[in-house]
């Protein structure tokens, strides 16, 4: 089959599926209720998950979930409300969220690293009624509430769960002020009983608000539904055949749960198959190497700035990785330096993938057994649709090979934009999600990244895309971290600037840089000028904030 016969119809990354992997999935349908009860049921003397230290079985989960869940009912909260959950990765995340649901409420998650701005934004474009927050961030929350529709405050501490050998005055608690309508968490799950009133909740309900900057424009609440989360865990499920739902697995639980792709990848995931979960609310390289020492997990689902840290630890030479069955890593594209030391380090390859907040997330993954290819977010997961195309109507296909916008279809994408109707008008046309990154798909079918739409730089009329620039500067032996963007230029429209962090001891020029790339890459796409930086701005998923650099050289020009 050559270029030419091949067209995105003909789906070319079918045959590359490993073996058992369905190239369409007969789902079923059920809502997260209907798992998490299925889950608490089957393996209810299991343990669900630890949090420093503590073992949480899956029967003390589903009593803190009614618990919480009745009391989310004497509050006030009915089917279609919502309910903040401002927290970390810790028991009271994963409790707090199944209780909102199990009533019919639907969950906001939020980034406890959120500026009082962002939160009350957020609060009031969702009218969140109730906040479930660490009481580190209580009085924050307090004094934010009488600009927002939120009524009750919930604190949680993380006193409240402890292994017996831990003494609680050594774990770092505040006392959030006086106020009406403030509730302690431990004070909630000792007075009401496990016992929520009955709701009836379809697969087509919003289960989540997920904020995200989104394809185009400010932050916006992408509605997920039940079936949308339920049926891209089936996809992920469906997508590893050697490990299966019961098994006796245990997952590192460093993504946070408050971004789409931790809580479905590692939270909503684990309890569907039953696993294991060691939680970090602080996914530093010391706490994820002590993870893996002490409880000696199969299954480590990361970002890149994670990997990187590990491997940059003075404790990394001496780590076992012998106990990992599967690395997986989205978010951003991990250099493949670092894939290639993982790979000599714990014998299995790190699986990349792709996806996005609106699609719930997961849309594409390199295969287990198959070809994986480096540099590649892989293919597209079952029952899951994707085109290229042109960037000006964003209608016709372009050639297999050639640059165009990725757009998506499947039952993971988003039900739209929460009191969006334009913005969701704009990113889901004819039922196709267009994601606003660029991408190419080669004839084997595997999808590679380009850049970001908006992140295209031209150049010289020349269309620069700043990762390809990234990945040269990752094969440096003295880089660590780097990012490239485009600013103004009086003659040529726009020119290459590159932000690099050297790996600790290292010294370099930026002439150094410059010459470096120039041996890997054509003149127009070089960098003219480089920056040294000690860090670089990242999300709360470690994925570097190109945007962010942007914004700061725009206001220095300015």
């Amino acid at each position: 089959m050559n270029k030419k016969s091949i067209s995105y119809k003909d789906k070319p990354w079918l045959k590359f599926y490993d073996k058992g992997v369905p190239s369409t999935i007969n789902f079923v349908d059920c809502t997260l209720n209907d798992y998490f009860d299925e889950a608490i049921n089957k393996y209810a003397d299991r343990v669900a998950f630890v949090s420093q230290g503590y073992e949480m079985t899956y029967r003390e989960l589903g009593d803190a979930v009614n618990k919480f869940a009745t009391c989310l009912a004497d509050f006030g909260i009915n089917k279609g409300d919502r309910v903040a959950i401002h927290l970390p990765n810790i028991l009271h995340c994963v409790a707090a969220y199944y209780a909102v649901i199990k009533i019919g409420g639907i969950v906001v998650m939020h980034n406890p690293l959120y500026s009082p701005s962002e939160l009350e934004y957020q609060f009031n474009d969702s009218g969140a009624k109730v906040v479930v927050t660490l009481d580190l961030f209580g009085n924050t929350i307090i004094d934010l509430r009488s600009k927002t529709q939120v009524k009750q405050i919930v604190c949680v501490s993380l006193r409240d769960y402890l292994p017996s050998n831990v003494d609680p005055n050594t774990i770092l608690s505040v006392e959030p002020k006086q106020a009406e309508d403030v509730y302690k968490w431990k004070d909630i799950i000792n007075k009401y009983p496990a016992q929520p009133p009955k709701v009836t909740v379809t697969t087509e309900d919003i289960a989540q608000l997920q904020y995200t900057g989104g394809t185009t424009g400010v932050s916006k609440g992408a509605m997920l539904t039940h079936s949308n989360l339920t049926k891209q865990l089936q996809q992920i499920d469906a997508w590893d055949t050697t490990i299966h739902r019961g098994d006796a697995m245990t997952m590192v639980g460093a993504l946070p749960f408050f971004h789409v792709y931790g809580l479905s990848t590692v939270m909503n995931l684990n309890i569907y198959d039953g696993f294991k979960t060691i939680l970090t609310g602080r996914p530093t390289p010391e706490s994820l190497i002590e993870i893996i020492q002490k409880y000696r997990p199969q299954i480590a689902c990361l970002v890149p700035t994670m990997y990187i840290g590990m491997l940059n630890h003075p404790d990394f030479e001496k780590l076992d990785l012998t106990c990992i069955k599967r690395l997986m890593c989205g978010s951003a594209p991990l250099p493949l330096e670092v894939i290639k030391a993982y790979e000599e380090k714990a014998g299995v390859h790190i699986n990349e993938g792709y996806g996005l907040t609106e699609a719930s997330p997961v849309t594409h993954s390199n295969p287990y057994g198959t070809v994986q290819k480096s540099g590649s977010i892989g293919i597209p997961y079952p029952s899951t649709e994707v085109r290229i195309v042109d960037l000006e109507t964003g209608e016709n296909d372009v050639p297999v090979g050639q640059p165009g916008e990725m757009i998506i279809k499947g039952p993971q994408i988003m039900k739209g934009y929460w009191n969006r109707p334009d913005e969701t008008a704009k990113t889901i046309r004819n039922g196709w999600l267009y994601t606003g990154d660029i991408a190419i798909m080669d004839n084997d079918g595997y999808f590679f990244i380009v850049d970001r739409k908006k992140d295209m730089v031209i150049s010289g009329g020349y269309n620069v895309y700043p990762r390809e620039i990234d990945e040269v500067l990752y094969t440096h032996p003295k880089v660590l971290e780097a990012c490239c963007i485009g600013i103004p230029h009086p003659t040529r429209g726009e020119q290459i600037k590159a932000f690099v962090v050297l790996k600790e001891g290292e010294t370099a020029t930026e002439k150094e840089i410059i010459d470096y790339c120039a041996t890997k890459l054509a003149k127009y796409k070089l960098p003219t000028i480089v920056e040294f930086r000690t860090e670089l701005p990242k999300s709360n998923v470690g994925k570097i904030l190109r945007k962010v650099l942007r914004e700061e050289e725009m206001q220095k020009l300015k």
